[in-house]
């Protein structure tokens, strides 16, 4: 249990949130797959890209370096065979890129995860991979981990649903170059989280892949390169949203409107709601007013909509998110569990199938449960920042992708 003590002033402060954890999934990814040694500068160190790096590790593929610069010497585009056992713990992006590149393999590979992990889908990239010609075989529930794959997959056309997670097609992406046969996606549903697509394919071009439109890449191979990781956009959505709800100004660095990480466009959203917001080459800075209730779609920076539920009450009018009903396949339900910790703090919370409405109020104190969920706990906590008695349980599950979140978020003290 945490407690998170009231700021005494508004803050003015300048904060730099550590690498993508999306970026640096990626990047490990083709740099494990490169011709050659490459070079990953502003890494994150989390437990997500953690378990990608002991995922690679136990592949055979050398990854070494301290601090945030990482050397990855590359396979060219030959997966080592199996037998391996690689454990992708709570960690979804390793667990759903992982999948189609065993499948290019020769096996078995048996990949597995924590439980909270075993109970998110896996199925429609399961029957994708069968279809791509891959032969895997699931050990527990039928489209969960763990799954047995034994490689053969050849590539080729093949249909997948977007509307349940962006990460199956990242994970299919990010393998076609290895298939003798390319890669032809059709999707079957809407994409949800367009702008992690969006970003899987900037770093496979940077690793120099090629790729047609949004979900064709034809074979080809994967070059070593030198390659910087911007800073996490969902991570300063926290700093920015304890802005917005204090009144004061708060800085971070390293990010621009030319992100690769659609979860940057948050800052718009605290702008519609009253907050001024500084664009400049290489820092945002947001500074809070009076707040005002929005309706917004959030489907394309889902991440950040448990960081709005901390700032719509401090508004003067409902808000009401829509668009993200796939999050509740998270690491937990994240609709109808963040209505549950709002009420439990005295705040008007009502679910939707596809989100949520919050109606202005002044959070009571409580002690907040979070799920497991990273996502959970920093947002909750930044009610702690304006009203006192305010707690969180299990905060070391920030672990997953943000270990130093409470020192950081004492930056706003100084």
């Amino acid at each position: 249990m945490l407690a998170v003590q009231p700021l005494a002033a508004p803050p003015d402060a300048t904060v730099r949130v550590p690498g993508s954890k999306s970026l640096t999934n990626r990047a490990l990814v083709c740099a494990a797959l490169a011709e050659g040694t490459s070079i990953l500068e502003g890494a994150l160190h989390a437990d997500d890209t953690e378990a990608m790096i002991a995922a690679l590790t136990a592949l055979g593929i050398r990854v070494s370096g301290t601090g945030s610069t990482l050397t990855v010497e590359g396979v060219a585009g030959q997966v080592p065979p199996g037998p391996v056992e690689l454990d992708a713990r709570l960690s979804g992006t390793t667990s759903r890129f992982l999948a189609p590149i065993l499948a290019a393999g020769t096996g078995p590979y048996r990949l597995d995860a924590a439980a909270p992990m075993r109970a998110r889908p896996m199925g429609p990239l399961v029957d994708s991979l069968r279809s791509l010609g891959a032969e895997v075989v699931e050990e527990g529930e039928r489209g969960c981990l763990p799954l047995t794959i034994e490689g053969g997959a050849r590539g080729g056309a093949v249909e997948l649903p977007g509307h349940v997670s962006s990460q199956f097609l990242s994970g299919l992406l990010l393998a076609a170059p290895l298939y003798p046969d390319g890669l032809d996606v059709t999707l079957t549903s809407p994409l949800v989280s367009v702008p992690y697509v969006e970003m899987t394919l900037a770093v496979m071009r940077s690793f120099g892949a090629q790729v047609t439109g949004r979900t064709t890449v034809p074979p080809g191979t994967y070059r070593a390169t030198r390659y910087t990781i911007e800073p996490d956009a969902s991570a300063a959505s926290y700093f920015f949203a304890a802005a917005a709800i204090t009144g004061g100004r708060v800085r971070v660095e390293g990010l621009h409107s030319d992100s690769l990480q659609g979860d940057v466009r948050f800052v718009e959203v605290l702008e519609r709601m009253g907050a001024t917001v500084d664009w400049e080459p290489d820092t945002i800075t947001v500074t809070g007013g009076p707040l005002h209730g929005v309706d917004v779609d959030l489907a394309d920076c889902s991440d950040t909509a448990q960081t709005l539920a901390a700032v719509a009450p401090f508004a003067d009018s409902p808000t009401t998110v829509r668009g993200i009903g796939f999050i509740r396949r998270k690491e937990t339900d994240r609709i109808g569990n963040t209505v549950r910790e709002l009420q439990r703090a005295g705040l008007v919370a009502t679910e939707e199938e596809d989100g949520f409405t919050i109606e202005p109020g002044r959070p009571q104190p409580a002690r907040f449960e979070t799920y497991d969920d990273h996502r959970m706990a920093m947002s909750l906590a930044l009610f702690g920042l304006v009203v006192p008695g305010i707690e969180i349980s299990d905060p070391a599950c920030v672990a997953k992708t943000y270990p130093e979140f409470f020192s950081d978020l004492d930056q706003l003290r100084q």
